[in-house]
């Protein structure tokens, strides 16, 4: 698929890899939408890229989307592209053992996570598709996962979100393709972004720069050109594309 043109829905496109996934099409000349729950980011975004349409969303709500989707399809109709991006990255064993005895992982915590991180795409994916079904549009649905989803001490509640991602891009890639619509992912390892200095410790981040074999965190950049060759290459389907520096190997 050639972006030029197309209508693409970016979840989570404030900042961090979103953002640099938004940045990375608007220079191919695709028509953007951010949904996110950041007004000020939607604002400061808008400010950079009049030409983007900003959707200020509680993704994890599931009313909320439905009613947001319909908005948008209303006004500028149907998407070509849906990128499920937006997550939350939250680091929390299972049990702590502290002076105070042993702490259990916050079931409030889990329930967020979840939520935001596997239970918002199906959200959008649902109301989406079934929009590209109606427009008869021939679609695209990225699902942004992890390296994490194979399974990452620390990040149980992560772990199983983003191992849920990965399930459902290869349940809807069986169920969609026949009806047009191309379902795949993208699974980043490490990255340099806000979000992962904030979920993980620097003394953690250096040892784990030590197991990649490249020997480096990935850039939000190159995350964002592994998302434009999973558009551009229309025989990938079903699939999770790994940037990870080897991390995996």
């Amino acid at each position: 698929m050639d972006p030029r043109g197309k209508r693409v829905i970016v979840t989570g496109g404030v900042k961090g890899l979103g953002r640099a996934m938004v940045d990375r099409l608007i220079d191919k000349g695709a028509e953007v939408t951010v949904f996110d729950l950041d007004a000020a980011g939607l604002d400061e975004l808008k400010q950079a890229h009049p030409q983007v349409h900003g959707v200020e969303c509680d993704l994890a709500n599931s009313d909320q989307v439905e009613a947001k989707v319909n908005e948008h399809f209303a006004a500028l109709g149907a998407t070509d592209v849906l990128i499920n991006n937006a997550g939350i990255l939250v680091s929390a064993p299972l049990v702590s053992i502290t002076s105070a005895g042993i702490e259990k992982h916050s079931v409030d915590l889990w329930h967020k996570v979840l939520s935001t991180d596997l239970s918002s795409v199906f959200y959008m994916t649902s109301n989406v598709v079934a929009g590209m079904i109606r427009a008869r549009t021939r679609g695209l649905v990225i699902n942004i996962s992890s390296v994490s989803a194979t399974g990452n001490p620390g990040q149980s509640a992560y772990s199983a979100a983003k191992a849920g991602v990965n399930a459902l891009t290869v349940v809807w890639a069986r169920e969609l393709s026949p009806m047009g619509i191309r379902v795949a992912g993208v699974a980043p390892g490490f990255t340099e972004t806000e979000s992962t200095k904030a979920a993980i410790s620097e003394a953690v981040l250096r040892e784990t720069v030590k197991r990649v074999p490249l020997r480096r965190l990935g850039q939000p950049a190159e995350i964002a050109d592994g998302v434009m060759w999973v558009i551009a290459n229309d025989f990938f389907a079903g699939r999770i594309l790994e940037l990870d520096g080897g991390l995996r190997i």
